[in-house]
């Protein structure tokens, strides 16, 4: 077990310099879309202070819980921050929100830009105290358009999006949700490399940004870059929907003893499956399988034989011959064996660590892999409010102005 720096100043292992070391990110974000942009930050090595109201983030209590309001999504998407409350009803809290500001490279928040007018926290306002800071604001929906106000959370975002409507086209039944929180993760790693992006050009021209995400918006691209199809041109060309992603034999794949995700695509690969079967003269005499033209004209049809070959044998018959002729496949996993997978054991993907109120805890580590950066985790998932005094004394408040922002800020006891 290793335990995680409970101090950034505590946290290099080695010399390898962290690749957004010296940025600074005032993180007024909560629940998850915000917190993952934010968290990509922190591991890229951003001091990023999350800005919490005196109930904390809500995400804390979501999940099973050892102790109140450190729930496991809010472990996973909040640690390498700093967390400091500030109940910004009260205006020496948003003095003090300013004043941080004044100290950062970027400003991030997803509440409703009404909301933060009314606050007095819009650009205008926290560029009047730091000219050249970038600014994302994370929104439901495009500010100029008739969705401005709505409400917006994953569900109906993936609503929204048509998502659902994609299991019923191709499934047939109810439409479903994706059993993720797939839109704020999607919209938060957009967020992300927004903020990169941001971070570069000012670096080149010295302005900062005003930038807009919206969940909706980013979603419907999502989608429509997939199934916009003959739709793309004007007149169109034909129906809307990829083909090859709305047959309803592209799945899981039903074996003598469980199930198979395996992907027959190119030209290569056809051939080879042909082969690894005995049937080699299939692909050599039927163009549905020997021709990317004519295969997407017939994909229910040649992922339906895909389907009925893969009954014949068992799983691990199938990964072997599969992985032999280098064919795509996996086992279909579940949640549980998942993360007991010999190549994420392999890789470390999961580390264990000791959390100084959790005790033993499971965390993942960054998943790309840098040639000489130091990506390695520095700080556990604050609890709320944890480094509220610290940040404001390194801010260059006084113990008695700490002090008293730092009282304001806590619950009262029941």
């Amino acid at each position: 077990m290793n335990s995680i720096p409970s101090s950034p100043a505590a946290s290099s292992k080695n010399t390898a310099q962290r690749p957004l070391a010296g940025v600074r990110v005032i993180d007024l974000s909560s629940v998850l879309m915000g917190p993952l942009c934010t968290q990509i930050l922190a591991d890229y090595g951003a001091d990023v202070i999350k800005v919490e109201s005196p109930e904390g983030d809500i995400m804390r209590h979501a999940g099973p819980l050892k102790n109140p309001q450190m729930g496991p999504i809010y472990l996973h998407v909040n640690r390498n921050k700093r967390s400091i409350v500030l109940d910004l009803k009260q205006d020496a809290a948003r003095d003090a929100l300013l004043r941080l500001c004044a100290t950062a490279d970027l400003f991030i928040h997803n509440i409703r830009p009404a909301v933060m007018r009314r606050l007095r926290l819009s650009h205008e306002d926290i560029q009047a105290v730091k000219p050249e800071i970038i600014y994302i604001s994370l929104v439901g929906f495009g500010q100029d358009g008739p969705y401005a106000d709505k409400t917006a959370v994953d569900d109906v975002i993936q609503a929204g999006s048509g998502m659902p409507s994609l299991f019923q086209q191709t499934l047939g039944g109810e439409p479903a949700y994706v059993p993720g929180v797939v839109a704020d993760r999607i919209v938060g790693i957009s967020a992300a490399h927004a903020a990169l992006a941001a971070l570069f050009m000012r670096e080149r021209t010295g302005v900062g940004q005003a930038i807009e995400i919206p969940m909706f918006e980013t979603m419907a691209q999502l989608v429509l870059g997939d199934h916009m199809a003959g739709k793309s041109y004007d007149p169109p060309v034909g129906p809307m929907g990829y083909s090859r992603l709305l047959t309803p034999n592209r799945k899981p794949y039903r074996t003598v003893d469980g199930y198979i995700g395996a992907v027959v695509y190119n030209n290569k690969q056809w051939k080879s499956f042909f082969d690894a079967i005995g049937q080699p003269e299939v692909f050599e005499s039927d163009k549905r399988f020997s021709d990317a033209a004519e295969r997407a004209k017939h994909y229910d049809e040649v992922y339906g034989v895909v389907a009925e070959q893969f009954a014949t044998k068992t799983t691990a018959e199938w990964l072997d011959l599969l992985n032999a002729y280098d064919i795509p496949c996996m086992p279909l996993h579940t949640l549980e064996s998942l993360i007991e997978d010999p190549h994420i054991q392999a890789v470390g993907l999961i580390e264990d660590q000791v959390h100084p109120s959790e005790g033993n805890i499971k965390v993942m580590r960054v998943p790309s892999r840098w040639s000489s950066a130091d990506l390695s985790l520095r700080h556990h998932a604050p609890r709320v409010g944890e480094q509220t005094r610290e940040v404001l004394l390194e801010h260059g408040f006084t113990d008695e102005e700490a002090t008293t922002i730092q009282r304001a800020g806590e619950q009262p006891v029941a």
